[in-house]
């Protein structure tokens, strides 16, 4: 007899319904899982047998049965453990040991030889799915479920209580949680206030928040570059709703998903070692997984001694930078995810850093800062919209009485409202910030006046400013403009935005 119920794998960041099969008929003891399954789904079989042994059930081993399950489509690779409860269940129909409706229902999770259930990733992608009213998984992954609405979330502890559950001896509410109480404002580790001087910097700061512009922070060690980058989260605005389901379900996939906490409310902030991969940084692999970038998606990507990455690394950028998402080919695999972050690099200005330092004399030879810089290519730094340095603080700045410990907070209510403006300009759009702006939209939304006009045609002219440069200059001074509530982008705001691009070109 053959049986059929429904299970999921995820592809990209979606998941893709997968109908498992099951014939048991009389022959030799033979068990078969066939439907391109990696050796975590062809281990299930020695799983399930114990967990079905351990609620006294007839395991697939005791009687001289041949099974073969088939995972439908059979062209897409299956991995992970979390075919192991609905294999389980198809064995247990075909074999006539139990009886349910398996209409409408969705089953995932992974079985210990005792018949627990445990958690399993992607629940998220998988509760999305359309076409299903009901989905039964580990209570432990029950809470990230129910984040989804219109589909009923049943959390089972083990294979028995599910059985009692299907065959309507054991009722089981639906899992129900308070979104509420996920997307309370979140606590920020550091603060813009605990930085001494550095106005020019956090100005800087605020501009990229508030836009989402690309920043390269140039100084000598120690003079706080890190410190600023690890703070621009608390100049962020909160994830809306639909923004933290996008990053909780990256998060889901790759197993990043706190188990207290179903619902990332807090934009990422991720800071790899500059001796990370392409792979790390991009993604991929085998299989292939995301990488920084799209753990950093709708956040922060902070590159701290950006000159030191591998140059093939740091060139791989280049794509997410301009288009927000990274498509990775391989001979197996094809993979499209979401990139779309802030980057903040940080950098020293040549090997010893302190080239140019009016204190401290530099000791590089002219050959170790000529390749030191030549690890930052043309193209790469032409997608930076935002470039500064982080001089030394004098002992009487940094031991004044100055500081101001609601900074990041005043800083968080103006980049509030110029985000507020962006999304009501770009309402018809899938643009959220004045960085993703297309060319059309530029040309729309960022006109300048004659005098405006005049000043950009002398610096593209002299060779100062590039095409991309140009186009750059006008995005950020449309943030400039909104921060100031200006309908228009007034001369001031577009020889702002220059004074912080034009001496890098």
């Amino acid at each position: 007899m053959s049986s059929r119920v429904f299970s999921a794998a995820i592809v990209d960041l979606d998941a893709q319904i997968i109908e498992v099969e099951a014939d048991v008929s009389y022959g030799l003891k033979h068990f078969s899982i066939v439907g391109l399954p990696d050796k975590s789904v062809e281990e299930s079989k020695e799983r399930i047998g114990a967990a079905i042994k351990s609620i006294h059930l007839s395991a697939p081993y005791h009687k001289p049965l041949k099974i073969l399950v088939n995972l439908a489509p059979a062209d897409l690779k299956k991995e992970g453990s979390l075919y192991d409860l609905p294999i389980a269940l198809a064995f247990l129909l075909a074999s006539k040991q139990i009886k349910f409706d398996s209409t409408g229902k969705i089953f995932i999770g992974e079985l210990s030889l005792e018949g627990k259930l445990r958690p399993v990733k992607g629940v998220l992608s998988i509760a999305s799915l359309k076409g299903f009213r009901e989905i039964i998984l580990p209570i432990e992954n029950a809470s990230e479920a129910a984040l989804i609405k219109n589909i009923k979330v049943i959390g089972v502890k083990d294979l028995k209580e599910t059985i009692e559950y299907l065959s309507g001896q054991k009722a089981i509410e639906p899992f129900k949680i308070d979104i509420k109480d996920f997307l309370k404002k979140a606590r920020y580790s550091f603060n813009l206030g605990w930085i001494k001087g550095q106005e020019y910097a956090k100005r800087a700061l605020e501009i990229s928040a508030a836009g989402g512009h690309n920043i390269l922070m140039t100084g000598p060690p120690g003079t706080g570059k890190t410190l600023l980058a690890k703070s621009i989260p608390s100049l962020l605005p909160s994830l809306s709703f639909e923004e933290s389901l996008e990053v909780t379900k990256i998060y889901s996939i790759v197993g990043f998903l706190p188990k207290e906490k179903p619902l990332i409310n807090l934009r990422p902030f991720r800071s790899p070692h500059h001796s990370s991969s392409e792979v790390a940084l991009i993604g991929g692999g085998n299989p292939p997984r995301p990488g920084e970038i799209t753990l950093a998606h709708r956040g922060v990507l902070f590159l701290d001694e950006f000159p030191e990455f591998h140059r093939d690394v740091l060139e791989s950028l280049r794509q997410p930078l301009e288009e927000g998402e990274i498509c990775i080919l391989r001979a197996r695999h094809h993979l499209r995810l979401p990139a779309r972050f802030t980057m903040v690099a940080a950098a020293n200005p040549c090997p010893c850093g302190y080239l140019n330092d009016p204190e401290k004399k530099c000791t590089c030879l002219p050959s170790q800062i000529a390749k030191y810089r030549r690890k930052l290519s043309g193209p790469l730094i032409d997608r930076i919209d935002l470039f500064i340095d982080v001089p030394q603080i004098k002992y009487e700045k940094l031991t004044s009485e100055d500081e101001d410990f609601n900074l990041s907070r005043k800083i968080r209510k103006r980049v509030e409202m110029s985000r507020k403006i962006q999304r009501g300009r770009l309402k018809s759009t899938k643009s959220l910030t004045n960085s993703e702006l297309t060319i059309p939209q530029i040309k729309k939304y960022c006109q300048i006046d004659s005098k405006s006009q005049t000043i950009l045609k002398n610096f593209i002219n002299s060779g100062k400013l590039s095409s991309r440069g140009y186009h750059r200059v006008l995005k950020v001074a449309r943030t400039i403009a909104d921060l100031d509530n200006s309908e228009n982008i007034l001369y001031d705001h577009l020889t702002e935005a220059l004074m912080y691009r034009v001496k890098q070109e």
